[in-house]
């Protein structure tokens, strides 16, 4: 995707993002798609259902394992943004990617891939996998009375609740990250 018309100084502070990881040793990868909507820049989330084997009820980006016909970690992340909500992938432009992290468990990496898309109409969630989206503001998040930290399994954790629900673990670092960088500029 292309944009033909000026970026808003909105998207200036991702202009310092690195490339995305080439996925060595990662075996997944996440999309963190921005969209810009009067004058705001929101997240594309969404909320696993409660009866997913893994992370149930977590909210998190779109994204999945890395399958082996993928040609990088971003591809894995487009691929699974139109399997989970029908983000079409021409509407993705990848502007870089932040630091891997894990979840909880130690050997499972993800590569999280920034990306500027043209949000479609309408966002249709696969009900195997998604129970609803969330598409919060970078300005809401950026108010830290919005978030609590908690202690859980030994380390301080970052929570954000939405109504839909709670924001935390892997996914709460990786939009944590993200917001430093608007903190920063």
């Amino acid at each position: 995707m292309t944009y033909d018309s000026p970026v808003s100084t909105l998207w200036s502070p991702l202009e310092s993002l690195p490339p995305v990881s080439s996925g060595q040793g990662m075996r997944a990868a996440v999309l963190v798609p921005l969209y810009e909507q009067d004058g705001r820049l929101r997240l594309i989330m969404t909320r696993r259902p409660d009866t997913m084997r893994s992370h149930p009820g977590d909210v998190v980006f779109p994204g999945g394992m890395i399958d082996p016909g993928d040609e990088s970690p971003a591809h894995t992340a487009i691929r699974e943004a139109w399997e989970e909500v029908r983000l079409p992938p021409g509407n993705v432009e990848v502007l870089g990617g932040l630091e891997s992290v894990h979840t909880r468990s130690l050997t499972m990496r993800i590569v999280p891939v920034v990306a500027r898309v043209e949000r479609p109409d309408r966002l249709v969630p696969e009900p195997s996998e998604v129970a609803a989206i969330i598409e919060p503001t970078i300005s809401h998040l950026l108010v830290d009375d919005h978030w609590r930290r908690a202690e859980w399994g030994g380390r301080t954790m970052w929570f954000y609740e939405f109504p839909e629900g709670v924001l935390w673990g892997a996914t709460a670092f990786i939009v944590r990250e993200l917001l430093e960088l608007f903190r920063e500029s």
